[in-house]
């Protein structure tokens, strides 16, 4: 393997060799290539003959062999591990010299040459695409599992909410709870899902015996597409709802695999070689939720998923009661839950109350209504349709993933609707404004969402006015407060009320997860003797197992996962502990048409393009001469607007030509590299001192 270069020059694993007009792409020529790289390492001479020791592959000497630096050069991106070439050249023969550079400046803020130091502070962390590759080839360097040790791994919903998947490993099985995404924040600018790393299973996909499915909802479901068929498409158990809501949104992946889809019911049981699997009814924001219930010879592996309680005044319902008192028959060895709602006292706001208040609004709001919710709130949206039928009103449902969500559900039998009741929006002026309510995605004020484009004026069909309602019958997910807040300015805009959760008279919004006292009243029905906290932030999850603690777990029993944490109980289950090693854990990320890791440095590119600009320089540059033979082009984006920045631009021209004319003075050839990275240096201090500011600069150098 060929080491690693320190190229200050190029991102690491886009290293390039140049052919001359005539040569072949061959594989012996890059080799030949690279080889020649490898003796440039060593102390040498710099391009004016001059003895230093840089040892940069991106700027050879001035000492290439001819045939690689003569006449006109082919770009050929390699990669730096393998030294294979790509087939095709990225220039023609004969056509003028292109080489560009996307780098950041490497100044730093009072020290503005050290390269060094800002050079290392830039590459640190950053992998190469070669570097991914060998990572991903590598085994796993795990201890291997004892016979009388059970293992579990969170490959995600630790540490965050979302991306919930969790494996438990025994012997020769292998069961894996949830497979979800996480929408992406202000760390992954531009990515479409973060999933998690499914590396650990990959590797030994030959034991995965199930994927079991808690419920509906993306964070449990949406990673399905992606990650199924890379750990060799299991056969996965869920409840009927789940089902159908997977196989619906399957239908926009055709080119993937059928699912080996079982059905189970609340209380059914899957048995395989080393271990069985239980299942029971929970209740959650979305019907037809479970939990788990793994059964090992050394106890029972509880998790109830995402869950709440049933409940009057802080008083389970019988059915509630009905279904935990089986875990007081049981050895119930370890327990993993949720965390989300650890933080809130007493009982969530039970789901029946929000319903009979929605009812009533239907009922008695005398103006056009829309009721905007989670398009997963099956429940909710089951019982505005059915006070709509009560009152004789029509149901204008708006958002696709909610047309979507109620079509499985009438056809499943969960919602029962006449046909009449449910209308198309141009059907709307047959009946009076008071007769109609509207089912709309948006909440969240998601963009394009139904109810988003209610108040920007961009539906095609409808139109807010003063005479509506609107009802936002949910909670704001944390890091949706502006959005939320710019969506009911947009609607009151239109002089329409709006009826929010924080400031409706009644409950009109329930949470979907369990409040402290829930959670406790569910750790004393199942007393399990070891406890793991799931889905929520570090945060979330060290309060839960203080509240464990509390109830008499001892801290000794408690383990607080990180994801990818490795996790096993020993000694057929009288003790836990946690390997010092971890699974892999960089999260796969869904960026376009493209799954897998992300690279660092292209985040931070992004990152740095929307917080600072670029600044593109395209300069001819005579390659006999050294000078420019024109003035050199800039663009900007995201940084200045040149027509009110002239004499920055003329500034910064002064300063482009003399860098180019001085670096080129006595080089022969021209080394284009090494000119790109004064120039980049140059125009970057430039920049910095003039604005305060660090855009991306790329400078591409046209030899003619």
């Amino acid at each position: 393997m060929e080491p690693r270069r320190n190229n200050r020059n190029r991102r690491p694993g886009n290293e390039r060799v140049y052919i001359a007009p005539g040569s072949t792409a061959s594989g012996s020529a890059f080799r030949t290539a690279q080889n020649q790289r490898q003796r440039w390492n060593s102390p040498r001479t710099s391009p004016h003959g001059n003895a230093t020791s840089w040892s940069g592959a991106g700027r050879p000497p001035a000492s290439v062999p001819a045939h690689f630096e003569r006449g006109v050069r082919q770009e050929f991106a390699a990669d730096s591990r393998s030294g294979a070439a790509g087939e095709r050249p990225l220039v023609r023969p004969g056509r003028a010299r292109t080489f560009s550079s996307f780098r950041r400046p490497r100044h730093q803020e009072g020290n503005s040459s050290s390269r060094a130091s800002s050079h290392t502070g830039r590459e640190r962390g950053v992998r190469s695409v070669s570097d991914q590759k060998a990572r991903a080839e590598k085994s796993v360097p795990l201890p291997p599992l004892k016979e009388d040790s059970i293992r579990v791994i969170c490959l995600g919903g630790v540490e965050e909410i979302g991306r919930n998947m969790t494996l438990i490993e025994f012997r020769n099985d292998i069961v894996v709870i949830d497979m979800g995404l996480q929408f992406n924040d202000a760390k992954t600018p531009g990515i479409d899902f973060i999933l998690p790393n499914t590396k650990y299973l990959e590797e030994r996909k030959d034991r995965i015996r199930a994927v079991f499915i808690t419920h509906g909802h993306l964070d449990h479901i949406g990673g399905i597409p992606y990650l199924l068929n890379r750990i060799g498409n299991p056969p996965m158990y869920t409840r009927n709802l789940t089902a159908l809501m997977i196989k619906k949104r399957q239908e926009e992946f055709p080119h993937l695999p059928p699912i080996d889809m079982k059905i189970v019911e609340g209380n059914g049981r899957v048995k395989f070689k080393d271990l069985s699997v239980r299942f029971f009814g929970v209740t959650h924001s979305i019907p037809d939720s479970m939990g788990i219930i793994i059964e090992t010879p050394y106890g029972n592996i509880v998790t109830p998923g995402d869950y709440k309680l049933d409940h009057r005044n802080g008083i389970p319902t019988e059915k509630e009661e009905e279904t935990y008192a089986e875990f007081s028959k049981s050895d119930n060895l370890l327990l993993l839950t949720d965390s989300t709602n650890i933080e809130n006292p007493g009982f969530s706001t039970p789901e029946y109350l929000v319903g009979e208040n929605l009812a009533g609004i239907v009922k008695t709001v005398r103006t056009r209504l829309i009721v905007s919710m989670f398009a997963s709130h099956i429940t909710r949206i089951a019982k505005v349709i059915e006070a709509c039928e009560v009152n004789n009103k029509k149901v204008v449902i708006e958002g696709r993933s909610m047309k979507n969500n109620v079509d499985i559900c009438i056809a499943s039998g969960l919602i029962k609707v006449k046909e009449s009741t449910i209308i198309s929006s141009t059907d709307m002026a047959s009946y009076p404004p008071d007769r109609i309510v509207i089912l709309a995605t948006g909440a969240q004020g998601d963009d394009f969402a139904a109810l988003t484009r209610l108040a920007n004026k961009s539906h095609k069909q409808l139109r807010l006015s003063e005479n509506d309602t609107v009802v936002l019958s949910s909670s704001i997910v944390p890091g949706n407060e502006k959005a939320v807040q710019d969506l009911k300015d947009n609607i009151a805009r239109h002089g329409t009320k709006i009826l929010h959760y924080r400031t409706s008279e009644v409950y009109i919004h329930s949470t979907g997860h369990g409040n402290r006292g829930e959670i406790e009243w569910l750790h004393k029905k199942i007393k399990a003797k070891f406890f793991i906290p799931l889905h929520g932030t570090h945060y979330m999850l060290r309060l839960h197992a203080e509240l464990a603690q509390e109830l008499g777990t001892p801290k000794s029993n408690i383990v607080i996962p990180d994801n990818s944490m490795v996790i096993e109980i020993r000694g057929g289950g009288k003790s836990i502990a946690t390997l010092k090693e971890k699974a892999p854990n960089g999260p796969l990320m869904v960026d376009g048409f493209a799954v897998g890791d992300m690279q660092e440095v292209v985040l931070r590119d992004r990152q740095m393009l929307a917080e600072e600009g670029m600044f593109v320089i395209i300069a001819s540059i005579n390659s006999s001469t050294g000078k420019l033979k024109k003035s050199p082009d800039i663009i900007s984006r995201g940084f200045v607007y040149l027509r009110e920045s002239q004499d920055l631009l003329h500034q910064a021209r002064i300063i482009i030509k003399k860098t180019v004319e001085e670096t080129t003075v006595g080089m022969h050839p021209i080394n284009f590299d090494y000119v790109k990275e004064q120039l980049t240096d140059a125009v970057s201090r430039f920049l910095f001192q003039k604005t305060a500011k660090r855009p991306i600069v790329i400078p591409v150098l046209l030899g003619v």
